[in-house]
């Protein structure tokens, strides 16, 4: 259980980036965040991981309260916590297979880490994790030489390498095609359900969210304007969210997605694109 109290961030400028958000996410709940852009979104997950220091509140994981943590303390409860990114932030000189056991080298001392020795069951659960996200047969492959999707999967399964209680994911679909960027939602969220994981997906695309997760959090001006099931962002929730648009257009373009889904259902569990 992921638990946000009071969490508020102010930067050195005095912008007021979240605003007193409290936030509970159980084990096994893929949740959205979607809101405007400079609402929070990212700053939040930051704060979560500590990335970004909060000015005050506090976040808890499974009981133990991350905000209050330094050196190796901090260090370790970050193993924990799996981070996606959206610019993927591979290695591009290693291989498939080094970027994804370097999830591990948290968990590895300061020699084995820099000479990157890992145990045979780090190098069989990243064949595993590899084979699950379709990607087996590139793990000698150079990180600069996959495709953007690759690349994102490569991310996936080298933050489940870190056996995560918490994954957090920051826009993973932006630099993506529609047909992409659905084969990397439906992977994330298969593979979180499979392992129980709480997950925070900050993502910009409503219809992406409402086809996928089970809650969707608004935010706007750093609160939580908006906190429930994909099916109640009504026309009303998106303005409160967003301010004033035709959403009309997002429900159409969510339709039009489910319309064409079922030729993409095996897509995830091993093509790539």
């Amino acid at each position: 259980m992921l638990k946000l109290q009071g969490l508020t961030k102010r930067y050195a400028t005095g912008d007021l980036a979240l605003n007193d958000v409290d936030l509970e996410v159980p084990a096994g709940q893929v949740l959205a965040l979607i809101g405007p852009s400079g609402a929070g979104k990212s700053t939040l997950i930051r704060c979560i991981n500590r990335l970004v220091e909060p000015s005050a509140g506090q976040v808890s994981l499974d009981g133990q309260e991350l905000t209050k943590l330094r050196g190796k303390k901090l260090k370790l409860a970050r193993r924990e916590i799996g981070m996606i990114f959206q610019s993927y932030a591979l290695v591009d000189r290693l291989s498939v297979m080094e970027n994804v056991l370097s999830g591990r080298l948290g968990y590895l001392g300061f020699w084995r880490s820099l000479l990157r020795r890992f145990d045979s069951e780090d190098v069989q659960k990243a064949c595993e994790l590899l084979e699950r996200v379709g990607l087996l047969e590139m793990l000698d492959k150079r990180g600069d030489a996959l495709s953007g999707g690759q690349k994102q999967r490569v991310g996936i399964a080298r933050a489940l390498m870190q056996k995560p209680k918490l994954l957090l994911v920051d826009e993973p679909t932006a630099s993506l095609d529609p047909k992409t960027s659905r084969q990397i939602m439906r992977l994330i969220v298969e593979l979180c359900r499979e392992q129980n994981l709480a997950v925070i997906i900050n993502i910009h695309d409503v219809a992406l969210a409402q086809q996928f997760v089970d809650r969707v959090v608004g935010l706007a001006a750093g609160q939580i304007v908006f906190d429930g099931k994909p099916d109640e962002l009504t026309e009303e929730t998106l303005t409160l969210i967003y301010g004033e648009e035709d959403w009309s257009a997002v429900d159409t373009e969510a339709d039009e997605e489910e319309a064409d889904a079922d030729p993409l259902d095996s897509i995830a569990r091993g093509a790539h694109p």
